[in-house]
């Protein structure tokens, strides 16, 4: 069939959807829902035989669901309606959810369903449970219902009467530190992570507060600031205190021209505001939560288990500054000391890694200047992985990957996906040539007429068909919750075959010879240099480009590559040039519990 995708942003299920109808043998083309754009003449040009709405803030006109079948995507079982379903869902501390495909009407949400998923929802914010639990089950509702239409012969079901949740509006999710205990305020902040934040009041300025960790061992005056870590900041609560990643400034009333604030780091937002404080590490170990033990957080931990090591670290939103590059890169040398013949990398349950952090880019003195740090550090980070030659490493994508991020996996022997993880393995849309090693990393796994036509087209790939394409070695089906257990299970289990030493052995040989041929050193000049000639002209579409993307500005219309119909490939196998398979490896599923 032919699938017109209606949505509000081309945004992480959004994205999914699109990768995994294609893979299906779908052909897909992709519409914004944008002020003064017509949806009427735009499905009238695409004539497709299906609407379907993943992630739509407003209701699609009569004109066009009256005239073509329009399914939309809700996220929130049977009955449930509102703007906010999954806002009200982790705010109430719900564990069960789901995931409703139901037919455009006069109503919203209140049209017959033709598909709904059941799910879990794990202890963490919105975002990251919308981009796992909840998008594995509006994947699995979204395929039944596309199947269903295409047999021609499903009846929807009618809905009963349901329950129409307003908007959850600042007022109700405001914090009351003087009395709210931790467990309130994370699950406040959880409750509106990333968008749209928490407002609050805070050192004579007004911000939204954006994610939320628990800390039990440090404590004070309720509201009251008592540390910071790695750019986050720890408040105290009336029974103990959180740690907030990140801020973003109010845009008051009267600045109605100002460009929108960028969310940032805690530390970097509030600036000359914040009093001295002591910046207080956290431990050098994952401590382990479920055995009851104290809770902290820290966005990079290191563990052992059974031969392999565990460097697994966490950015919001898969952002990577100047800093955090570093900071990482230091954590990885020290693992790189240790006496494993496995060292995994990522691992955690979100975003692996979405490459240098634009917000810290665009909120600094000299854009250009932090662009070209923050490559450089991003570099100096891929570059330690590829020349890592006397362990196994293995990059493990619990989460989505992009950019610079996708890149960094490739620099790993092996890349681990979890099955519905999505890579978007390209720079151009950010006007970017790209840095990473990239020219040495993607040819050498797909070959370069694939790797030409991935940055070219710059289309977002489901876990399935970059494994296919050789982007990745093996995909693990679970939940997202289990995805590091899993990942750990195969780790030690490589850790302990008699192969590994000669696996070593042979990615080193490889390693030599390919620098004999050309040393990495050239690749990353000759990348360097088409990014600083970016950087530094402030005539670069990047610049405008990045603005955009940080400050959330509407685009005019919808972008040309996501417009256009692509064809779905299930038909036509995909060229690829997989690297050499080694040990346990292999170029399957692992087995393993299904997710949800």
């Amino acid at each position: 069939m032919h699938i017109l995708l209606a949505a509000s942003a081309f945004n992480s299920l959004t994205q999914r959807v699109h990768a995994e109808l294609r893979d299906r043998g779908h052909s897909v083309a992709v519409e914004l829902a944008l002020p003064g754009v017509s949806l009427v003449e735009a499905v009238d040009r695409h004539r497709p035989d299906l609407v379907l709405a993943p992630m739509l803030k407003t209701p699609i006109p009569r004109e066009v669901w009256s005239a073509h079948t329009c399914l939309i995507v809700h996220p929130g079982p049977v009955g449930d309606r509102g703007p906010s379903s999954l806002d009200w869902a982790i705010a109430e501390d719900t564990t069960r959810w789901g995931v409703t495909v139901l037919q455009a009407c006069e109503e919203m949400d209140a049209g017959d369903v033709w598909a709904t998923a059941e799910c879990t929802l794990a202890p963490v914010g919105k975002s990251d449970a919308y981009r796992g639990e909840v998008a594995d089950a509006a994947l699995a509702a979204v395929l039944t219902a596309v199947d269903r239409y295409a047999g021609g012969t499903y009846a929807p079901e009618r809905q009963g009467s349901g329950r129409a949740r307003p908007y959850l509006r600042q007022e109700m999710r405001r914090i009351d530190w003087a009395n709210d205990s931790t467990r309130s305020v994370v699950r406040a902040l959880r409750a509106a992570d990333s968008q749209p934040g928490v407002l609050d009041e805070l050192l004579g300025g007004q911000w939204f507060l954006h994610g939320g960790h628990p800390e039990d061992r440090l404590r004070g005056r309720p509201g009251e600031l008592l540390a910071t870590r790695a750019g986050a900041i720890c408040r105290a609560t009336a029974d103990g205190a959180v740690w907030i990643p990140e801020l973003r400034a109010r845009r008051l009333p009267g600045e109605p021209g100002e460009p929108a604030p960028v969310k940032l780091p805690a530390t970097l937002a509030l600036g000359d505001r914040l009093p001295p404080l002591p910046e207080i590490p956290a431990p050098p170990y994952a401590e382990a939560e479920a055995d009851g033990g104290p809770r902290t957080w820290s966005d990079i931990t290191y563990r052992e288990q059974g031969g392999a090591g565990f460097l697994t670290f966490s950015f919001p939103g898969g952002a990577m500054s100047t800093t955090q590059c570093r900071r990482l890169l230091a954590a990885y040398r020290e693992a790189c000391t240790r006496p494993v013949s496995v060292l995994v990398l990522g691992g955690g349950r979100d975003f692996f890694s979405n490459g240098i952090h634009l917000g810290v880019i665009e909120a600094a003195a000299d854009p250009a200047e932090e662009s070209w740090a923050n490559i450089n550090a991003m570099d100096d980070l891929v570059e330690a992985v590829l020349t890592t030659t006397d362990r196994f490493v293995v990059a493990a994508l619990g989460g989505n990957a992009a950019a610079g991020g996708a890149m960094l996996a490739l620099a790993a022997d092996e890349v681990w996906c979890r099955g519905g993880v999505v890579l978007n393995p390209h720079y151009r849309l950010m006007g970017l040539y790209g840095s990473e090693y990239w020219t040495y990393t993607l040819p050498r796994r797909t070959g370069t007429g694939v790797a030409d036509r991935l940055t070219a087209d710059a289309l977002p790939v489901s876990a399935e068909a970059a494994r296919r394409l050789g982007l990745v070695d093996r995909t693990i089906d679970c939940a997202p919750q289990e995805f590091a257990d899993e990942t750990s299970r195969l780790a030690v289990r490589v850790a302990g075959s008699p192969a590994v030493l000669s696996r070593i052995a042979g990615k080193k040989a490889r390693r030599d010879a390919d620098e004999s041929v050309r040393p990495l050193a050239a690749y990353r000049e000759a990348e360097l240099a088409r990014m600083r000639e970016t950087f530094f002209d402030p005539r670069a579409p990047y610049h405008a480009l990045r603005r955009a993307f940080v400050r959330k500005e509407t685009p005019d219309r919808t972008p040309a590559h996501l417009e256009r119909t692509v064809p779905g490939r299930r038909t036509a196998p995909l060229p690829s040039r997989r690297p050499r398979v080694t040990g346990p490896a292999v170029q399957d599923r692992a087995p393993g519990p299904a997710g949800c």
